[in-house]
């Protein structure tokens, strides 16, 4: 094992999809993607020298053994139970909380986004054994129906005032 590798959280919809540098101690890259957006990352991703990719085994993993071989890539698949949990409490970690949210209980607080690029995370050290650190502003943009979502709430706010 001697280069880059990716972490993906696969699902339905969308995927959290992470990789590592060659030495496997840092983030990269962190994504969360359409399922095409995905497999179109991972082929340019192995064409820069990705070794293979760790595969969570929950929700929508069925499909993708064959959409990674198709691509050329090694396969691990770990054990993708608790991962939910354990990346919305490794994303306050790794993002604390600012302003007033800070003063809020952990139990309480809700993450601003989806987490499926953490919960890729976790089952990338869980097969490397070791936590990751992140680079510097690593943070994947939200995804357009977030965007919409987060407007729809701010004008509903508006008309009620």
């Amino acid at each position: 094992m001697s280069g880059s590798w990716a972490g993906l959280d696969p699902g339905h919809d969308k995927c959290g999809l992470v990789r590592c540098d060659p030495g496997r101690t840092l983030v990269t890259d962190a994504h969360i993607d359409a399922v095409e957006a995905c497999l179109q990352r991972l082929a340019t991703w192995h064409h820069e020298g990705l070794e293979g990719v760790v595969l969570g085994d929950g929700t929508g993993s069925g499909p993708w053994p064959g959409r990674l071989r198709r691509l050329g890539l090694a396969i691990a698949v770990v054990d993708e139970r608790g991962s939910t949990l354990a990346a919305r409490e490794r994303y306050f970690s790794l993002l604390p909380a600012r302003g007033w949210r800070r003063l809020l209980p952990r139990g309480l607080r809700l993450p601003p986004r989806a987490l499926d690029d953490v919960a890729a995370q976790l089952l990338l050290e869980r097969w490397l054994g070791q936590p990751l650190g992140r680079a510097d502003g690593l943070e994947p943009p939200l995804l357009e129906r977030e965007r919409r979502a987060r407007r729809a709430q701010k004008r509903a706010r508006t008309v009620k005032a």
